[in-house]
């Protein structure tokens, strides 16, 4: 393989964050691109752009990741610089001012999206009161309170090889890339995020009236962690339901009713809890329709169970989608160092893929019960008409036929 991969990924995200603190990480995946000491920004862009790589940053809930993927001859390059970035960022109070500004222009940029909006309203409504139900970008007011210090403590706190994984993929000599991370020094300080599961939803709809054309949906339910014994049931269940062109919510509401142009579910996962979505535009006179379709499907799932040619589909699309990113040296990357951030070791592709295949009809139906039994939260943003969307959450959908079919 001609090209090479590698990152440092940290264990804090903004779930780690206090509400004061909102976007720290996020901050710091900004600032840790404008140099150290002795490196400019200016220079590290040359550096990467000379030989052709890409070097980039990003941010989740639960953690951050700085990497690059260049050709595997100039991978000593990449991993001294990476690694020159995270033990002595400048975190100059010049480039915290400059990157305040971009993040604000960032914020405002997010904020005229309207699926988005409804997405992190959503989340907000499945966690309430916890990081988890915030966008990793941080608010305005946290954005424009942080301090060089409230900054630079927390990468100190945080970022260390205590609490930080390397990962490699490529054509690369690993070997040749680990004598510069035995050099990282060791922050006595830094630990661990200590995490607790958010308190359950208080409410089940909220609304963010807009003018636009659309109301824009996002409908979920809360679901447990990365290490229930469900979870690749679920991942089939999401495919299932709105993870392709042949999905049920997909061939209902858009190709046979025609009540939105785009329409799909997704899955997301923590270390003590989940959630899936879908998501959803269509018009105003539309949209209390395109809830009621999406309970509907959900409770018919529970009831009749999916068929053989359904599980058949979904499972050959995560198996593709396992196999195809293994063939490319930046999501390999990305792949080995989650897995060790989160199970302590890297799974291999045949232990996956056997869960995968152990995935059956009555495991389907368990997941997609256990939406049934969630509360269902709905998030809009648009031209919302009165309390319309509220009826069909109080009223759980029904099924014309109770007795469920085996296929």
């Amino acid at each position: 393989m001609a090209s090479s991969a590698l990152g440092f990924f940290v264990g804090a995200g903004s779930r780690d964050e206090s509400l004061e603190l909102a976007g720290t990480s996020h901050f710091l995946e900004h600032l840790l691109f404008k140099g150290t000491k002795s490196l400019s920004a200016t220079q590290l862009a040359e550096a990467f752009d000379e030989v052709g790589g890409d070097s980039n940053a990003f941010t989740t809930k639960e953690y951050t990741a700085f990497y690059a993927r260049l050709l595997a001859e100039h991978a000593p390059m990449a991993m001294e610089i990476l690694a020159s970035l995270i033990e002595a960022p400048a975190l100059r109070p010049e480039d915290i001012e400059t990157e305040r500004a971009v993040i604000t222009e960032e914020l405002a940029m997010h904020g005229d999206e309207p699926s988005d909006r409804s997405a992190e309203l959503l989340y907000g409504l499945l966690f309430p009161d916890s990081a988890l139900g915030r966008d990793t970008l941080g608010t305005k007011s946290s954005i424009a309170s942080l301090t060089t210090e409230t900054i630079r403590s927390f990468f100190e706190r945080h970022y260390g090889p205590q609490n930080m994984v390397v990962g490699i993929a490529g054509g690369q000599h690993t070997d040749d890339l680990l004598g510069r991370l035995e050099r990282l020094p060791s922050r006595p300080q830094t630990t661990a995020p200590q995490r607790t599961i958010p308190a359950l939803p208080k409410q089940r709809f909220v609304a963010h009236r807009t003018k636009t054309e659309q109301v824009h949906l996002t409908l979920g339910w809360r679901l447990p962690g990365r290490d229930h014994p469900l979870r690749t049931a679920f991942s089939v269940t999401n495919h299932l339901l709105g993870g392709g062109l042949s999905s049920r919510l997909f061939q209902r509401i858009r190709e046979r009713e025609a009540l939105a142009y785009s329409v799909w579910s997704e899955r997301e996962v923590f270390d003590d809890v989940g959630a899936l979505a879908i998501m959803a535009g269509t018009s105003p006179q539309h949209a209390a329709q395109v809830v009621e379709i999406c309970l509907e499907e959900v409770e018919r799932l529970v009831d009749e169970g999916p068929t053989s040619r359904e599980i058949e589909i979904a499972k050959g699309n995560l198996r593709a989608d396992l196999l195809l990113s293994a063939e490319d040296s930046g999501a390999r990357m990305s792949f080995v160092a989650s897995e060790v951030l989160f199970f302590g070791r890297v799974r291999t592709t045949e232990e996956i893929l056997d869960e995968l295949a152990a995935v059956d009809a009555e495991q389907v139906i368990a997941a997609a019960s256990q939406l049934s039994r969630s509360t269902a939260l709905l998030a809009a943003v648009g031209p919302v008409r009165g309390n319309a969307l509220e009826e069909p959450l109080l009223h759980k959908a029904t099924v014309s036929a109770p007795t469920r079919r085996r296929r």
